[in-house]
């Protein structure tokens, strides 16, 4: 069986993969050229995209702006045609600024998700961008599909369905998501094809649907193709490539890990979040690390009362300073074994998703 690509706008990708967008620095431009030129859709992370320029600590506002411009163009060296997407969370504190800074710069899509983008079709009006919120519900869908047709007369060109088993941060419950209440990624992902099919018949516009949380490998996409999603986003998988942005050590706490050592973490953004236990998570379980310097880049983050500062973590962890970083992860990281190339992934998912396609 030959997969079909996702079309996003005038592109279409050779294949339905889209690489997650992970901060900070993580699905930098090596990573998203690359994976958009084998043949998936390769998103860059906007969280503290700019902390590379010298002047980021005094102004990182203006320095996430231009490395907007900088990442975007770089990715397109390594990929002209493939399709790039920035993943660009509501709860950054200018958030509206960095999102017209990559429409103006011609990215085909954006992913918006860490609370609800109520405003986000009126940034790309008028342009070739194309949107896609992420949920994790079909409640979530329905509302985010409702405010953008009220306000702006827009149906999201895709929804993707992050899962209680995905990386980074989790629109789920943290007891829940300890206690292993939280609602399957199949069963969310069944409701939410069944509502987005109501507003598909109402408008005659197709809403792809793409889930996310995970997914590890073929046989996982095999399955939720089957049943009736358009495609996959992975994050975890590609963080353990050659192209990845990020330094080794940090590859290889995905390596090193165990599963008993991917645990479900307090973020300052205000939702829970997922990540490898390290003597970082031990230190913020033990006693709140004083934030002295504010990069006032979080809306809900008050420097004040917040259990530790997040971009500084994520930095940490970005350069390998592992032991003073928070390593976000997947639930499936512990599986990862070997670094490879970007190239080799994509083939060797692809080939497993024929063949469990062919088989089910």
């Amino acid at each position: 069986m030959i997969l079909k690509g996702l079309k996003i706008g005038e592109k279409t990708s050779k294949y339905p993969i889209i690489q997650g967008g992970m901060g900070i620095g993580i699905s930098g431009s090596c990573l998203a050229g690359n994976v958009a030129k084998e043949g998936g859709i390769g998103i860059l992370s906007a969280a503290s995209i700019g902390f590379l320029d010298p002047n980021y600590d005094k102004n990182p506002k203006e320095a996430n702006l231009e490395a907007i411009d900088t990442e975007i163009e770089k990715a397109r060296k390594i990929s002209s045609t493939g399709i790039l997407g920035m993943n660009i969370m509501v709860a950054m504190n200018n958030y509206a600024d960095l999102v017209k800074r990559a429409v103006k710069k011609g990215i085909d899509l954006i992913i918006s998700g860490a609370g609800i983008p109520r405003e986000l079709p009126k940034f790309v009006q008028g342009t070739k961008t194309k949107i896609a919120p992420i949920i994790s519900s079909a409640r979530a869908a329905k509302l985010i599909t409702k405010i953008w047709r009220t306000n702006y007369n827009y149906i999201p060109d895709m929804v993707i369905i992050e899962g209680p088993l995905a990386g980074g941060h989790l629109g789920f419950d943290s007891d829940d998501l300890l206690n292993n209440k939280a609602q399957s990624l199949e069963e969310i992902t069944i409701e939410v094809i069944e509502e987005m099919k109501k507003i598909e018949e109402e408008t005659g516009v197709s809403i792809p649907v793409i889930v996310a949380g995970g997914i590890y490998d073929g046989n996982d996409i095999a399955k939720f193709l089957k049943l009736g999603a358009s495609g996959v986003q992975m994050g975890t998988r590609f963080v353990a490539t050659v192209e990845c942005d990020a330094s080794n050590s940090y590859k290889d706490a995905y390596i090193n890990s165990k599963q008993e050592d991917i645990v479900i973490v307090k973020s300052p953004v205000g939702m829970p979040g997922r990540a490898i236990k390290n003597k970082f998570i031990i230190d913020v379980e033990e006693n709140r690390k004083q934030i002295t310097k504010c990069y006032d880049c979080i809306v809900q983050c008050n420097p004040k009362t917040s259990p530790y500062c997040i971009t500084k973590a994520l930095i940490n962890s970005f350069k390998g300073n592992i032991d003073e970083g928070l390593i976000f992860c997947g639930s499936n990281a512990y599986k990862v074994d070997k670094i490879i190339s970007v190239k080799e992934l994509v083939k060797s998912l692809i080939n497993e998703t024929e063949f469990a396609l062919s088989n089910l």
